[in-house]
């Protein structure tokens, strides 16, 4: 009889490090768990607590760090936590003795976390310390500096399921159609003859030995990795994906983009600018079609499997189709929503393009570099919009003999002022929220 793959039994990585600001408790969702993330001021490690308030369950992520305690502290009633989610203050007490009496019955629920190759981890099962002790971290071999590779990260929530992003992943194929004009060429279609060369239980390994030679590595529930030889040298470029299933129709990706070459190139270029020109569009190429493509298969498999629902004749096909057999074999086709109260519910079509291609929420807001560079895009706006009302006041006041002098140079400042203020606020600004993304105009 196959054993059930137990989703809550591994390690996610929640969200790079560097994205998460250590003022502000941080919610995030991982298998329908709404959890919190937050550090005290003094520590350099997070923490991750279920969020909710063992007193009236209200969130954690609502509440805020005090600056006195250095303890997360729930703004409804004001109990207050230490990083190991001990509660350290009830304000309504008339007792002190009532808080070291029921130490564990007013404990947050905390779950196992780690920070590693820039990520912060999280165990999603409170109940087995020691099986996470000793399971090791999903990492990539190619996140690895001591090799010689450097790489970015980015994050994003998805409009669509968990096992519709691991699919999509899997499939190098819809590339140069998909992606065409930002990483592929639709002209240059061809076969692509995939091979699985491992298929466990907790492994799917695969290889491309036509054109660029490439290693495709599936560590289940969540690590989705490509290892990319540039010709015969010792170039390698790599994509690490961790799927993240979020609730019925959501998941996240947290992705890694490593490289052992023009490792200068990633200090000139701001995170920002590429995640705003180019991993965005990446992943704008995929949404649309993904979102209704879920919808559909779904409601086909009412009344057959996705082996029919699906024309697969391709070698091309092959780790979608191992993935397919895996997850049925292993998952009985599902994700364990039932085993977190919550129904998986039909999916339906979601037509309103600015919610399917949200940047902000589903990005900018989880960000560090986007927030960051939204807020100085907004400060610089107000800066030029005052200098181009200065300058033109003075202008208009100044002297016929000092107009002679300076008239021209200020009429150049407020044209460069207001030309530049145009340009951050109709063409900058906007990326961060959302730009739409029409197949049918990529030429």
């Amino acid at each position: 009889m196959t054993s059930e793959f137990n989703f809550f039994h591994h390690w996610y990585p929640l969200i790079p490090v560097e994205d998460i600001d250590p003022n502000y408790p941080t919610p995030v969702t991982l298998l329908g768990l709404r959890l919190v993330i937050w550090k005290p001021r003094s520590s350099n490690h997070y923490q991750v607590f279920l969020d909710q308030c063992p007193h009236r369950l209200a969130p954690l992520s609502e509440g805020r760090i005090d600056e006195n305690s250095d303890n997360l502290m729930c703004n409804y009633h004001g109990w207050e936590f230490d990083q190991n989610g001990v509660c350290i203050s009830i304000p309504q007490a008339e007792n002190s003795k009532i808080l070291t009496k029921n130490k564990q019955q007013f404990a947050c629920i905390s779950f196992p976390c780690r920070q590693v190759n820039g990520l912060l981890w999280v165990w999603p099962d409170k109940n087995s310390q020691d099986l996470a002790n000793k399971t090791p971290l999903p990492l990539s071999p190619q996140i690895d500096a001591d090799n010689g590779f450097i790489w970015s990260s980015y994050v994003r929530d998805m409009a669509y399921d968990w096992q519709t992003l691991v699919e999509n992943v899997a499939d190098p194929s819809h590339v140069p159609y998909a992606h065409h004009g930002v990483q592929g060429n639709r002209n240059n279609g061809q076969p692509i003859p995939i091979e699985i060369v491992k298929s466990t239980p907790n492994l799917i390994e695969a290889k491309i030995e036509r054109g660029l030679k490439s290693t495709i590595t599936f560590e289940p529930p969540c690590r989705l990795e490509y290892a990319i030889k540039i010709g015969d040298s010792n170039k390698q470029v790599g994509l690490v994906v961790y799927c993240l299933p979020v609730s019925p129709g959501k998941s996240r990706l947290v992705g890694q983009f490593p490289r052992n070459f023009a490792k200068g190139l990633m200090q000139i270029i701001p995170r920002w600018w590429e995640h705003l020109t180019t991993r965005h569009l990446v992943l704008e190429g995929d949404m649309i079609l993904l979102q209704q493509q879920e919808y559909y298969l779904q409601e086909k498999k009412e009344t057959e499997s996705w082996k029919t629902a699906y024309k697969l004749p391709t070698q091309a096909d092959r780790l979608v189709i191992e993935f397919r057999r895996w997850f049925d074999t292993y998952c009985q086709g599902k994700l364990p929503w039932e085993k977190v109260g919550i129904k998986d519910t039909n999916l339906t079509i979601n037509d309103n393009r600015q919610e399917v291609l949200d940047r902000y929420h589903q990005h900018t807001q989880h960000c560090s570099s986007c927030r960051n560079a939204l807020n100085n895009t907004k400060k610089l706006e107000f800066i030029l919009l005052i200098v181009s009302i200065f300058s033109t006041i003075v202008c208009s006041v100044m002297p016929d003999q000092f107009r002679q002098d300076w008239g021209l140079l200020l009429a150049g400042l407020i044209i460069v002022s207001l030309g530049l203020y145009s340009w951050l606020k109709w063409w900058l600004e906007p990326r961060f929220y959302f730009v739409d993304y029409v197949h049918a105009d990529k030429k």
